[in-house]
């Protein structure tokens, strides 16, 4: 399976990691939200910290104890909706 591009795998393997910076908070509430609404209709659900400008996602699939193509479907979708 091929992560996308600026997408890492975790220091223990069982997830993809993505550091996200903005201009300010409200810029980097705003793109939560919105990841917040895709994953909800995906029903598949990021781990994610936000300190000020920065957000900082990891994907994985507990319940297979890993990556799966959610994961990396759900990273693509949060790659889409950054808006430059």
């Amino acid at each position: 399976m091929d992560i996308p591009n600026g997408w890492t795998p975790s220091a223990d393997g069982k997830a993809i990691e993505k550091r996200m910076t903005f201009a300010d908070f409200s810029e980097a509430f705003a793109f939560l939200t919105r990841v917040a609404i895709e994953a909800e209709k995906r029903d598949h659900h990021p781990e994610f910290t936000s300190v000020w400008n920065r957000v900082d996602f990891r994907l994985t699939t507990h319940d297979a104890g890993g990556v799966t193509d959610r994961d990396v479907e759900l990273a693509t979708a949060i790659d889409r909706l950054r808006v430059n």
